[in-house]
């Protein structure tokens, strides 16, 4: 039993909500595998494959980019038959197989799913997941970001730092730390010691009893805790259950509740500016996400952006390619239904000539 299960591809499966900082902790990893040849699945959620633009070459010979395969347009917890089932076969009948497998998935994706995935006969026997890790926003979660009504944030806020409303946001959130072996508490430098104890207390009592919590700066987690877990996860379900299969015993679900679309600018003014615009537009439209990359005045790299609320970021990930399109390329994501229109006209301030 034991060979059999040495014999195996160990898979760390990598969630959390939008914006905690899964592509980050991805990065951190794949940089320090340590010649560990790593394959990585991306499930983006939107039209644009940002994810898999910011991960390009950052692992170098750990995960080629031939290594990198995408998941777009659907979450994978709702395609495992049509799309991740396939395509783990296919990473399967390489030659060169990889020593370890990380699936990071959408902002938006149940875990359960997935896990449960890796019983299935056309690949149970290839794989197992060393460990299912869940990253957490520690600044969102000081901030009340899973509540819809602001005003009981600001009521709450200094009782309860993690607000327990049954809205589809936080039953999302719940699901995802029931089924974590591990849950790294991520941006933990942007609140006090005192905010982080009160997190984590609450974080713990939505967690399986045991599930190892991890305090981290920009995902810096030591890789030795992230991979050789050897949990064989898929094997051990019980007590993960979803919202959705503890009231309806089933294990469909939904996503109406989010929304997603792109837009495209030509001729933004500057960084400031379109920073600004950004900011403005997501406080305007509740935007819960928001990640892309820009083209600037004169600028010979592009600038990556991600935002998360009204958090916003930036910096200039890799030179512009010979020939690449030079543009400005946004994915939105917020809650169901988002005001196209009116987000769009809101962004395209940041092309307006400068006067």
């Amino acid at each position: 039993m034991t060979e059999l299960a040495s014999s195996k591809i160990p898979v760390t499966v990598i969630t959390g909500f939008l914006g905690a900082g899964k592509t980050t902790l991805v990065r951190h990893l794949l940089a320090h595998a340590k010649g560990k040849r790593i394959a990585l699945i991306i499930n983006e959620f939107g039209e644009l494959g940002v994810d898999k633009e910011i991960l390009a070459g950052c692992g170098d010979e750990t995960c080629r980019e031939e290594d990198m395969i995408e998941l777009s347009n659907g979450c994978i917890c709702c395609t495992v038959a049509d799309e991740f089932i396939p395509t783990m076969q296919a990473l399967l009948e390489r030659e060169d197989r990889p020593d370890h497998i990380v699936i990071e998935t959408s902002g938006l994706a149940l875990p359960q799913p997935l896990i449960r995935a890796f019983n299935w006969p056309e690949i149970k026997s290839e794989v197992t997941i060393d460990g299912v890790v869940t990253v957490a926003d520690a600044a969102a979660l000081s901030e009340g970001r899973f509540a819809n009504d602001e005003q009981a944030v600001d009521a709450l806020r200094s009782a309860d730092a993690m607000l327990d409303h049954e809205t589809p946001l936080g039953e999302l959130f719940e699901d995802q730390l029931i089924a974590a072996d591990m849950v790294i508490l991520n941006k933990a430098d942007l609140v006090t010691d005192a905010e982080l104890d009160t997190i984590e207390a609450h974080l713990k009592a939505e967690m399986r009893p045991g599930t190892g919590v991890v305090r981290a700066r920009n995902g810096h987690v030591d890789v030795a805790a992230l991979l050789g877990m050897g949990l064989s996860t898929e094997d051990n379900l019980a007590g993960r259950e979803s919202h959705h299969e503890l009231e309806h015993g089933g294990e469909g679900h939904e996503h109406d509740d989010f929304d997603s679309f792109s837009v495209t600018l030509d001729g933004v003014t500057g960084k400031d500016h379109l920073l600004a615009t950004i900011e403005a537009t997501i406080r305007a439209h509740d935007v819960l996400r928001l990640k892309g990359f820009a083209a600037l005045p004169g600028a010979p790299a592009r600038l990556a952006i991600q935002a998360v609320g009204p958090r916003v970021t930036a910096y200039f990930d890799r030179p512009w390619k010979p020939g690449e399109r030079r543009q400005t390329a946004l994915v939105v994501i917020g809650e169901s239904p988002l005001d196209h229109a009116a987000i769009t006209r809101s962004l395209e301030a940041a092309v307006a000539a400068a006067a």
